[in-house]
């Protein structure tokens, strides 16, 4: 089966934060951002294998600034693993003032997808071949991630 690069897989999407979006203060609610997080997850992980995924987990979301309302949230997505039939992805999120051009960095979130066929079988992806030095580091620590997802799992 033939292998893909991270670059490959890429995705990058932008949302401008709107009132219904935003909590009492004007933030953005931290549902709407994991919702976004979730869809960049998932196109980069059907990038990767041109196949419908389900999101299998969510890792933790850390919510570093808050996002006002008015503001754009950028999200960078793309895969750092893939096993037999599910990858790891990366969604970094970004937070853009128009006014000032300003961006700063807002979370990070890894999420485990797996690729289905018309059934909803987990079906067997393509490979992954980390390129850069950087992509070769995430890969390894994806498999860190990854055994403690699964000790999670196997938890009571």
């Amino acid at each position: 089966m033939k292998t893909k690069t991270p670059r490959e897989s890429t995705v990058e999407m932008t949302e401008l934060v709107l009132p219904n979006d935003t909590n009492l203060l004007g933030n953005l609610l931290g549902g709407r951002l994991m919702h976004l997080i979730d869809v960049a997850g998932a196109m980069a992980a059907q990038r990767h294998c041109n196949r419908v995924v389900v999101t299998a987990s969510i890792d933790s979301v850390d919510f570093r600034h808050p996002v006002k309302q008015g503001r754009a949230v950028i999200l960078k997505a793309k895969v750092t693993w893939v096993g037999r039939t599910s990858m790891e992805v990366r969604v970094d999120v970004f937070s853009e003032d128009f006014l000032t051009g300003r961006q700063e960095f807002n979370s990070k979130a890894y999420l485990t997808f797996v690729a289905v066929d018309a059934d909803g079988r987990p079906v067997e992806v393509c490979g992954l071949c980390p390129e850069t030095d950087e992509e070769k580091q995430e890969y390894e620590d994806a498999l860190k991630r990854r055994d403690e997802r699964l000790k999670r799992r196997n938890t009571p």
